[in-house]
């Protein structure tokens, strides 16, 4: 099914050839004409699906449709995101498909100034793509209007519930005097999200694409079975040996981000990084240089599980299992999208197995594990045989050791901090 059967303009599908569109993916033979006909939407939709082109399509026909002069401060559809990366790669998406139309576009979202920001809402837009909370800022400063809003768009609104948005949310609505076409977005359905849908959708018609939680066929998944200690000698033997040339790694602390960062480019790897203590700058040079493959790796924590549009991003690793199970669907969403393969590792200690069993009752499906030689994890039996095995001597502070059954990952996190610790003194000194 082609996208000029659904009766968009010359305009719009001229646009939508030139950014490489040519038959509509099932997620937008489904919503496409329902949003056309003015209809609420639940989607269960996941990321790589086309569900942006879905939901806003609609709209940019529509505003075409029945053109108005901009007002001050007004808004004529909103699309909320969670994350700033999520809501600038819409923003992006949406100024493609209106190359050849008068429709006016703008995103904004924290990291970035207000006054810049402030200038575009004062010129009125048709679309404003905005994250809860910088979009709140701006209401309270009144620069913002949403009294005539037309369109509503939530965009993955289950990680906006898990981030906490749900009191952003009310608020916003709160704001709205109209009664817009509202449409829900989400990868993954709880109690919660069924809530929120009953409170902000008007007789919707609920869409599904993939079963609710379910991951892309085209992704295939593997474990590694590893120790904690042993994981990034493991990820720099799996990048080196099997040539990974672009991998997205995820960690679940900003502290073991800047850490492998730092091993990894010791490993002559060129890695970047993407978290929240990053300036949104920061975070957009990475990702381009990251793009452009001029790195090889980027290591980012759960800010980027979202709104990360890479073509063909060929691996999504889990260097540390995600604390919800729902998470990992969001990861490894970033990976096999539009139809393209995808490889999914993940490395689990022991500590994170029950993690990997409720990932695989969430995602319905037995994860294939390999076991590779030398990264097997200890077990407590192994460890003490190792011990009475290998002498053991005193070291100068009088503490047993055992040098042999440290492993190089141990003896290079020693030495970082001997290094350290050094400095620290000699700075003392100082």
């Amino acid at each position: 099914m082609s996208f000029s059967s659904q009766s968009f303009s010359q305009e719009i599908v001229r646009a939508l050839t030139e950014c490489g569109y040519e038959k509509l993916t099932p997620i937008q033979q489904q919503a496409i004409p329902q949003a056309r006909r003015g209809h609420d939407i639940l989607a269960n939709a996941q990321t790589g699906t086309g569900k942006t082109a879905a939901f806003s399509l609609p709209i940019i026909q529509k505003i075409c449709d029945n053109p108005k002069p901009n007002s001050r401060f007004n808004v004529r559809a909103l699309i909320l995101a969670p994350t700033r990366e999520l809501a600038a790669q819409i923003a992006k998406n949406i100024e493609d498909y209106t190359k050849y139309v008068p429709v006016s576009v703008a995103a904004i979202y924290g990291g970035t100034k207000m006054g810049t920001q402030e200038k575009k809402l004062e010129q009125g837009l048709d679309i404003l793509v905005a994250t809860p909370g910088r979009l709140i800022e701006h209401m309270e400063l009144n620069n913002v209007s949403l009294a005539n809003l037309e369109f509503l768009v939530f965009d993955e609104a289950d990680r906006m519930l898990d981030m906490g948005f749900i009191a952003d949310m009310r608020t916003i609505m709160g704001d709205i005097r109209s009664q817009p076409q509202t449409m829900l977005f989400s990868a993954t359905f709880s109690s919660q999200m069924n809530k929120l849908a009953n409170e902000i959708l008007r007789k919707p018609k609920r869409i599904s694409v993939s079963p609710e939680n379910a991951t892309a066929d085209t992704v295939a998944h593997v474990v590694y079975p590893v120790d904690q200690e042993r994981k990034r000698e493991l990820l720099s033997e799996l990048i080196g040996k099997k040539n990974w040339q672009q991998v997205l790694v995820f960690v679940n602390y900003k502290e073991t981000a800047n850490e492998l960062v730092k091993e990894l480019k010791l490993d002559g790897i060129k890695a970047v990084l993407c978290h929240g203590d990053k300036a949104q700058s920061a975070r957009r040079r990475a990702l381009d240089e990251f793009k452009e493959g001029k790195a090889r790796v980027m290591v980012a924590t759960e800010v980027a599980a979202r709104g990360l549009d890479i073509q063909g991003l060929p691996h999504v690793v889990n260097y540390d299992m995600p604390f919800l199970a729902e998470d990992y669907v969001h990861r490894i969403g970033r990976t096999g999208r539009a139809g393209q393969k995808g490889h999914a590792v993940s490395f689990v200690s022991r500590d994170e197995e029950l993690t990997l069993v409720q990932v695989e009752n969430l995602i319905q499906q037995r994860i294939r594990r390999i076991q590779l030689a030398g990264y097997e994890p200890a077990n407590r039996d192994a460890l003490l045989t190792k011990m009475h095995t290998k002498p053991a001597f005193k070291d100068r502070r009088g503490r047993q050791n055992n040098p042999t059954a440290q492993s190089d990952a141990e003896r290079r996190v020693r030495l970082h901090r001997a290094i350290k610790n050094r400095a620290k003194i000699t700075k003392l000194k100082k």
